[in-house]
Formats: structure tokens, sequence, C-alpha cells
């Protein structure tokens, strides 16, 4: 889609490893954007993100910047901690939002964004990029459709590797900052893109586990997830995995499709593959559109951009990263429990782990270190 409006300015909060990927991704929309600031607390790291991308503007307060410019996007890439409160700040001054994941630290904190975006002529999109690529685009299709019949079995591996020095980052590694470990800031993505498929889940038992790394939250979780159409999901979430992957399986009726990455993908990571006597159909179903867009920030940038100059509300709302964030937070929950299931809207406003993720606490923080 080409737009005819004039250019959406653009406002980048935090200018760490992410922001590069964003303003890529910005860049590549060619006249559709006009990135006018770039915001961090630390002076020196503003005034060279904006001299490497042409960024007219470098300040260390946002608050300045929404006072006397006018603002139509802010793209938010701090640490977690800083993502709510920010994105309430640009919501007051009417400016759209681009999030990171996780949205927050919280589902509390969620629903705190919530309130702030029905209060705002802008919106909140959350950055779920691994939606926007062609293939889980044309699976979501095939699965709605019921073209291969139902999904009975799914897999989702995020095995990742991350040596001690990763964690020497002040924000890393703690519930306070960061949110959660892989469950919350690396497996999100992938158990993003199975809901986004799959549909509501109904219950979740989980375990995890911590120990090799100096952290304070999880190095791994295993969950198995019941699906409300009946299917069953295994989900893994690892930083502690040399031989690093990622994979998304799902087992339909009639055929298997699956794909294996790292941190994105294309069309030609996928593999179908078809129950016996159904090929032609399957083949079928694989030759639809889209085609050809890998995964990817710039992806659902350009989709956020469409949305808002159609007037709606630009993808992937906050509502649909909420019921992300809630089976998140119930894996947490049934780990740190001792494994008990929990259902789908079990974890109200007073349950400890509506706050935190950690809720009554990780049962490693409740025993004294054996290191």
């Amino acid at each position: 889609m080409t737009s005819t409006s004039s250019p959406r300015s653009v406002v980048v909060v935090g200018t760490g490893g992410i922001a590069a990927v964003h303003a890529r991704a910005l860049a590549a929309l060619g006249d559709r954007v006009r990135l006018v600031a770039a915001v961090d607390v630390d002076a020196g790291r503003a005034q060279a993100f904006a001299e490497q991308w042409g960024v007219p503007r470098a300040a260390t307060d946002l608050a300045d910047v929404l006072a006397d410019t006018a603002v139509d996007l802010v793209h938010i890439c701090t640490p977690p901690s800083a993502h709510v409160p920010v994105a309430e700040q640009a919501l007051a001054a009417g400016a759209s939002v681009v999030v990171e994941k996780p949205i927050a630290l919280s589902l509390a904190e969620t629903d705190r964004l919530l309130a702030a975006e029905a209060a705002s002529a802008g919106a909140v999109a959350v950055v779920s990029q691994h939606r926007f690529g062609s293939g889980i685009q044309r699976l979501g299709s095939i699965v709605a459709d019921g073209t291969l019949g139902r999904p009975l079995v799914a897999t989702c591996l995020t095995q990742w590797y991350r040596p001690d020095e990763y964690f020497l980052v002040p924000w890393r590694g703690t519930f306070e900052v960061e949110g959660g470990g892989p469950t919350m800031g690396h497996g999100i993505h992938q158990i993003d893109v199975l809901l986004s498929v799959l549909g509501p889940w109904e219950e979740v038992s989980a375990m995890a586990s911590q120990g090799a790394r100096p952290t304070r939250t999880e190095e791994v979780s295993v969950a198995t997830v019941r699906f409300a159409s009946g299917a069953l999901a295994s989900v893994v979430n690892s930083v502690v995995s040399p031989r690093e992957t990622t994979i998304l399986r799902f087992d339909l009726e009639l055929a298997t499709v699956e794909v294996h990455h790292l941190y994105g993908y294309g069309d030609d990571d996928f593999t179908v593959t078809a129950a016996p006597g159904h090929e032609e159909a399957a083949a079928t179903a694989w030759a639809r559109e889209p085609q050809g867009v890998p995964s990817g920030h710039e992806a659902q940038f350009r989709a956020v951009l469409d949305a808002l100059d159609r007037g709606e509300v630009p993808p992937v709302p906050l509502t649909a990263a909420r019921e992300t964030l809630e089976l998140v937070a119930a894996i947490y929950r049934s780990a740190f429990t001792g494994g008990a299931p929990v259902r789908r809207g079990e974890i109200d406003a007073e349950d400890p782990f509506t706050a935190r993720m950690d809720g009554t606490g990780a049962p490693w923080a409740r025993v004294p270190s054996a290191r």
C-alpha cells in the first residue's frame, strides 16, 4: 500500500541495540516516515544514534520533544521497566506508540496502559514481528479456514544461549527491571506466534529451573498448553542451549507445517509434510498468498502505517498482546507454585502473579544459594 499522506513524524526512545533495528526498518519505509528525534537518558548515546541515522534532534527527555514537536509515533526501545511510563507519556500527548516486547513487567501494568490508551487519541502497537512474515500469515489462514484440518499438536521451542557476560548489563536477569527470563524476554515472541495461529489457550502446566547463570530469573521453562480448539502444545524457553534454535511445528490433521530459524524466518525456512494421500491438498494450500515476505520489524511497521492511514487500530493491538502476556504469567504461576495447572482468566486482580511475574517468589529465591 502506498500512502499519499504526509510522512509520519517518529521519535525513538531508548537508543540501544534494538533501536538500530527500528531505525533500519523505518528507513526502509522511505518517505512514509520521518525520524524527528532520538531520546535516551544517556545524552552521548542519543547524539551518536542521531548522527548515525540522520535524526535532526537528540534529547534526554521525551517531555521536551512532545512539548514543541508534532509527533505521530513514538517507538519505545527502552529496557522493559520503562515501557509503560514512556508509553503513557506519549499517549497523553495524543501520539500513537510502537513498543517492544515485553509490553510491561506485569498484567497490572498492562491494564494500566490499556486505560491510558482508552483515554488517548493515540493507540498502542506491540512489536510482534514474527506474526508478519508471509509463512506464518499463510499458515494462519490455512488453520483458520480448516483447509488442512484441525490443529492437533504443536511444538514451540526457543532454545538460545546467553553467556554469563550477557547478564552484566544491570537491567538483565531481574524480575524488577527485565520482568523475567527467557519466558518473558525471549520465548514470548514464539509464544505470541503460537497464539496467533492456534487461538485462545485454556490451561497450562509448567516447570522452571535456574542455577547455571548469574541471574535471579529462570534460565529454562517447559510448559504444556491446552488450547480451546483441543490442540496441545509443548513450549520450551532456554538461554542455556549451546546449539541455538527456534522451532515452531504445527501438526494438523492433513499436514505438518514447521519453521526452523533463529531470530527471523523467510519462506525457505518452512517445511510442509502432507499426511499420506493428501499431498495435493497440502501443496495447493501452501501455494496460496501471501508469499515472499520475511518476518521482521519492517513488515510490521508497514502494517502499522497502513492501519493508521486507514484510521484503524494498528497491529498488534494491546488487547492481543495482553493475551500473550497472560499465558506467560500463567507459565510463571504454574512453575513457581509446584506445577499446578492454571486456567485462562484465573489470574485475577488480587493474584500476586498479576502484579509481578514472579508472584509469590521464584522457588530458588526462597532457599539459600548453593553457589
